[in-house]
């Protein structure tokens, strides 16, 4: 996802500016595991806490089982085992590029659900663990849950790199007013 992407908000429909919220989850999480060497993907901050390598894992799994058959299947699959996505994998660079292609595939399957949903489908009524949300509550709780897990990843990356050394995604320190004056510009609306 380019910045401009992110600078330039939500213009779609319902299911379009969801879409885009999720693909830059996805780039907010993917930007702190480049900044990881492999010790740092597995680093655990302090006892009781996850990893970065475990809540990727997580999100992987979470993401095959909601969306692989969005609208006709209950979204806790029976073929989930949640409880091993908390496992602390083998710290490996195997490991790391099987969680990653776990990670890919999850966001495939999300993909390919949304590319099926309109705008008429958010009224429909779907299952997550027999109990019923509308399409457009099943998506708020994903958007909801992702965002809380994106943004532990960027915190135990960014613990891990140090900030002095810590590459933003968003605006750094300090870039406020001048970005808000270039979008100002940009969309040409005063202050």
């Amino acid at each position: 996802m380019n910045r401009f992407a992110y600078e330039s908000g939500l213009v779609g429909g319902v299911v379009e500016d969801c879409r885009a919220v999720f693909t830059r989850q996805r780039a907010f999480a993917e930007h702190a595991f480049e900044q990881l060497d492999d010790e740092g993907f597995f680093w655990t901050p302090a006892p009781g806490l996850n990893a970065v390598a475990v809540i990727a894992q997580h999100l992987a799994g979470n993401l095959k089982s909601r969306w692989t058959d969005f609208l006709t299947a209950d979204g806790e699959k029976d073929w989930r085992d949640r409880e091993a996505e908390f496992a602390p994998p083998q710290h490996s660079p195997a490991s790391r590029r099987r969680i990653m292609a776990d990670w890919d595939e999850g966001w495939a399957v999300l993909d390919t659900a949304l590319a099926d949903l309109t705008d008429a489908d958010l009224g429909r009524q779907i299952t997550i663990r027999g109990a019923p949300h509308t399409v457009h509550a099943a998506i708020a709780r994903q958007l909801d849950h992702y965002a809380f897990h994106v943004g532990q990843i960027n915190v135990i990356a960014r613990l891990r790199v140090g900030t002095d050394n810590w590459k933003w995604f968003t605006l750094p320190p300090g870039g406020t007013k001048a970005f808000n004056e270039s979008m100002r510009t940009r969309h040409q609306t005063p202050a």
